[in-house]
């Protein structure tokens, strides 16, 4: 039965080794390193740098330890891939190797100085000639991280995860790609990227609760935005006709598993289009990304295959509630919405909006059930209060939700630019005075091109794409409830 010495016990006994080196008047914590190559240029250039006995300096922390006798096989890695490495008493000499022995571990950075060979089981080696350490670590990484068991703690304390679970490290990787490649889709069809303020004074675009904060500066209180809307669209009429921004949102709200406090959003705006072309402008975006990322238009998620293949299917927002809970919208009376949120188990407050209500629904019966890439179009006006309404039918606005394997990934209309009707849509919706932005209500005035705009999920996209079941495998440090 292995023995597993305490976690005190081993950082006393690291804290020693740190001690070790002190007295033999080495600095455990250099300023410089030295590195020729990376390991995985070494890894692609092996051959060639094997023939040539050229002498390397590589990096990396220490994954594993194997003493035999007068020699010790070690693993270590840097961010772009791992080597075995040889180190042997007669080669460093014997005060060296035992110093080695005695004060290295798993989970150290290390300098390594040699030449390439390999082993008889033909494993890419590096002999080490000399060796410098570069950062002592007090604490023993874990031996095992995965299982459901460390699941939260692999979300609090990331770092170890992504040093022990290299298919997390990856899922980063992608998130990365997916936003650089988004950037560069978006400039080649001549999309300009802005910044807006995340500080606002007042908390437009979306209805959600915000975090409040103080800027004592200037004795105001200021609001985390929850959407950069309303300073999109002042770009709009000052001018600027395609623009987006990609940016974190702050929604003091619930979490779930597709929600989290603060989160990553792309949100654009495309003058004179309108949701129909914009409808168009996703499935071209959608198809050119997975074309870079995926190199194909199907993907796997949570054991659903999704295709890609446009034209994608479009359905009415009425449509919806009428085959998933046979009520029409536009029949159906408050009490009998709120009678059947009540059977879903769903509390509901007597004062509550009917759009409220009805969006209830939709996400609990019939989101859910949209697999493949589906347009949820024509919302009942009210449900969006910046959107133009359909000219044909004013009770619905010019609205779109792309939905893929039951995830809202993207909320579209086009763009409410009427400053008389925006108003009137503000005080039908009894928004409280301090959430009207007067600002954009005059900016609207000065006149604003007919345009249409999305907002898009990154963390959600994200998690598609990689294959997550939850926003916090996607979000490098995602909110989390104290462990007390």
């Amino acid at each position: 039965m292995k023995l597993v010495m305490p976690l005190g016990n081993i950082r006393k006994s690291r804290l020693k080794k740190l001690e070790a080196f002190k007295k033999a008047g080495i600095h455990a914590y250099p300023i410089k390193a030295k590195r020729t190559q990376s390991i995985e240029q070494v890894l692609i250039g092996f051959e060639r740098f094997l023939r040539a006995k050229t002498k390397l300096s590589l990096v990396g922390r220490i994954k594993s330890i194997r003493q035999h006798g007068g020699s010790t096989f070690l693993h270590f890695e840097d961010g772009t891939g791992r080597i075995q490495a040889y180190i042997k008493k007669d080669r460093v000499g014997a005060k060296n190797y035992r110093f080695f022995l005695d004060n290295f571990d798993i989970g150290d950075f290390i300098e390594v100085s040699g030449t390439l060979f390999k082993t008889k089981r033909g494993e890419k080696t590096i002999e080490i000639f000399s060796f410098k350490i570069l950062a002592k670590s007090l604490l023993p990484l874990p031996e095992k991280w995965h299982g459901l068991k460390d699941v939260e703690e692999r979300f609090r304390k990331r770092y170890l995860d992504l040093v022990m679970n290299p298919e997390a490290k990856n899922k980063f990787v992608m998130r990365s790609k997916i936003v650089e490649e988004l950037r560069n889709i978006l400039s080649a069809h001549g999309f300009l990227e802005v910044e807006t303020p995340i500080l606002q004074p007042i908390p437009g675009g979306a209805l959600a609760q915000p975090f409040k904060t103080r800027l004592n500066a200037l004795n105001l209180d200021l609001y985390l935005r929850v959407a950069p809307e309303l300073y999109l669209k002042r770009l709009l009429i000052g001018g600027f006709e395609k623009i987006y921004e990609i940016g974190r949102c702050f929604r003091n709200e619930g979490m779930d598993k597709h929600h989290n406090p603060d989160f990553t959003m792309l949100e654009l705006y495309y003058a004179y289009e309108n949701r129909d072309s914009l409808m168009k402008f996703v499935e071209k975006v959608m198809i050119d990304l997975l074309k870079k990322i995926k190199k194909t238009n199907q993907i796997n998620y949570q054991g659903k295959k999704i295709n890609f293949k446009t034209p994608w299917q479009k359905i009415t927002f009425r449509n919806l509630i009428k085959k998933y809970c046979q009520i029409d919208i536009e029949k159906v009376s408050e009490a009998d919405l709120r009678k059947k949120l009540t059977s879903l188990g769903v509390k509901v407050n007597k004062k509550e909006y009917r759009c409220k209500m009805m969006d209830e629904l939709y996400k609990r019966t019939c989101q859910p059930n949209l697999i493949q890439p589906t347009f949820v179009i024509d919302h009942p006006v009210e449900m969006a209060v910046l959107a133009k309404a359909k000219e044909r039918d004013t009770k619905y606005a010019d609205r779109f939700q792309l939905v893929v394997a039951g995830i809202e990934l993207i909320n579209a209309f086009s763009e409410l630019n009427d400053p008389l009707e925006q108003k009137k849509r503000f005080e039908f919706k009894k928004i409280a005075q301090e959430r009207r932005d007067k600002d954009f209500l005059e900016a609207l005035e000065y006149g604003m091109p007919p345009a249409a705009g999305l907002g898009l999920g990154i963390d959600r996209l994200v998690s598609l794409l990689t294959d997550s079941r939850s926003l916090r495998e996607s979000i490098l440090f995602p909110t989390m409830r104290s462990k007390k």
